[in-house]
């Protein structure tokens, strides 16, 4: 025989190592007899893993005698397999191999010039689905939903209950769900009443519609006619100026050309205070803060301090430049504006009466007023410039200057309106002239605006009602108008339109805080309840005086 050539044993693997069928195992094959019958073997007693006890597992076998060898089933044996049917068989091996389905044409897209084709387009539209926007199918959320309910099986029943009691939702029912809408508040008589009264503080402005005569809201009423009329022949017609004063006595000084007149609201009784030397005028008028001393500012810079009840000229104090065109008191202290631009505070205890000057104003000062501690100083000019001071004067020589504490430029327009507020002493509120037309609300402690107020027409004087949170403004051209605005929505509470025939230039009001003098170029004062006073015993005495007084007209000279 022929030798077959062998592969080195470095090279060969265990794997390729085959025991060939030799003659002896066939032959080994033949004799073998299977039976079905159980056969048992001697316990082998060299071996501890064999007992006698134990027997040997039974073959179930086909009940025929023996398994005759064929020439097949040799050529079987000698390629290693033995199919079925034989003495053993292997695993059924699936014949038919997977095939994908055969992948649709996807159709062509449709798109216009400006959609780019990019590959990355083009997918997104074919089966790939949106990686942010889910599209499920109705199976897909049905399970979701069946999965996120509450199966009392999976946990204690027991605590499923007590939890389902504890929260008030029931078992398998969405937390977020939509029920009817809650009851309306009218329904509540007391909560609705409530709000209508707290509306005027917490309202927009320009809710209210406009009116040629008058305005007002649900919730707030004022007379649209004023209770009473006094005749001022000779009241001058000019914006920079400050002509009334209203005292703590409730005594009405007003400033006619070159003659002060005082007026009695208790009595009515008019009397003839004091005449300005010849070739100048009265300029401003102001009440000390206790209305017993009345000061007079003239058109050549002089002031005059008046006794009331006696009506006797005390002393002049001269020294200033131009027109007094305001005057402010603090206790014993009496500051002047002058048009000049300079503020000059009078000691009307001392010889030498000026004992500080305040210069911040590079046109003329046009509003000045103390805080009523008199800690603070505000003042405004024609330079549309608000400078807030620090009153405190001390032990200062003649001559001595101050420095404002802030100085505010946002007004495009005269600042003649300036007002403290009496419940809230850091509040100070401003108004501009024809070109700005602006109120403005400033915080004196940190000199942050907090509010700000456009208005129709210019602003001639501010008024804080010392009873409730209002603001009161009386305008010039073109609406003449008396405005009262809620704090701090400032929503337009009433308005009175022509108020006046011309412009509303001068405004105080009565010690009580309810009624408001008004006066203007049309040579009138006019006497406005806006505010109700603090008991129903002077509110039924001024409806009373009201209607007594409503039918003629009184006149100052």
């Amino acid at each position: 025989m022929t030798s077959i050539p062998k592969t080195p044993s470095r090279y060969r693997s265990r794997s390729d190592a085959k025991t060939p069928l030799t003659p002896s195992i066939i032959s080994a094959f033949n004799s073998i007899s299977i039976s079905p019958q159980k056969r048992s073997h001697p316990a082998d007693l060299s071996n501890p893993f064999i007992t006698k006890s134990r027997q040997a597992s039974p073959v179930k076998r086909a009940t025929g005698g023996g398994v005759i060898v064929s020439d097949s089933f040799h050529r079987q044996a000698g390629g290693g397999v033995i199919r079925k049917g034989g003495i053993e068989t292997r695993l059924d091996v699936i014949s038919r191999d997977y095939l994908p389905p055969t992948s649709q044409p996807r159709p062509e897209l449709k798109r216009s010039r400006s959609t780019p084709a990019t590959r990355e387009r083009t997918q997104s539209t074919g089966d790939n689905r949106d990686r942010f926007i889910t599209t499920r199918e109705t199976d897909d959320v049905a399970a979701t939903l069946e999965l996120m309910s509450l199966n009392p099986k999976t946990v204690s029943p027991g605590h499923t209950a007590r939890l389902a009691a504890a929260t008030g939702v029931p078992l398998n029912r969405r937390v977020l769900a939509y029920h009817e809408a809650p009851p309306a508040s009218s329904s509540d008589s007391t909560l609705s009443q409530q709000r209508e009264l707290a509306r005027p503080l917490y309202g927009r402005p320009g809710e209210l519609p406009s009116s040629t005569s008058s305005t007002t809201n649900k919730s707030r009423r004022i007379p649209t006619q004023p209770e009473r009329v006094l005749d001022a022949p000779g009241m001058v017609d000019d914006f920079y100026l400050n002509l009334v004063s209203w005292s703590i006595q409730n005594v009405v000084a007003v400033a006619l050309a070159e003659s002060t007149y005082v007026w009695r609201a208790d009595t009515g009784i008019v009397s003839h205070l004091s005449e300005a030397p010849e070739g100048t005028y009265v300029s401003s008028v102001d009440f000390s803060n206790d209305g017993a001393y009345l000061g007079i500012g003239l058109g050549t810079g002089e002031v005059e301090l008046w006794d009331v009840e006696a009506g006797q000229k005390l002393r002049t104090m001269g020294g200033h430049q131009g027109q007094i065109a305001v005057l402010s008191w603090n206790a014993h202290i009496l500051s002047s504006g002058c048009g000049d631009g300079s503020i000059w505070h009078h000691d009307v205890r001392v010889p030498r009466h000026k004992v500080m000057e305040l210069l911040g104003h590079t046109g003329e000062v046009c509003g000045l007023k103390w805080r009523a501690d008199g800690e603070l100083l505000a003042s405004g000019g024609n330079d549309n410039v608000v400078n807030i001071w620090d009153g405190r004067v001390g032990d200062v020589t003649e001559g001595a200057r101050g420095q404002a504490k802030w100085t505010k430029r946002n007004h495009t327009a005269a600042v003649k309106a300036i007002a403290w507020c009496p419940w809230q002493s850091s509040l100070l509120a401003s108004g501009g002239g024809t070109n700005d037309a602006t109120v403005h609300v400033w915080n004196s402690g940190t000199g942050a605006r907090l509010h700000s107020l456009k208005t129709p027409s210019q602003v001639t004087s501010i008024i804080w009602s010392p009873h409730k949170k209002e603001i009161l403004t009386t305008h010039g051209y073109p609406t003449n108008a008396i405005m009262v605005h809620a704090y701090p929505s400032l929503e337009r509470i009433a308005e009175i339109r022509d108020a006046h025939d011309s412009r509303v230039l001068y405004t105080a009001v009565g010690p009580a805080g309810d009624v408001v003098c008004t006066g203007a170029g049309d040579e009138n004062l006019k006497f406005w309840r806006i505010w109700e006073g603090v008991g129903a015993k002077k509110k039924k005495e001024g409806k009373e005086r009201s209607s007594s007084t409503r039918s003629g007209i009184l006149s100052i000279r």
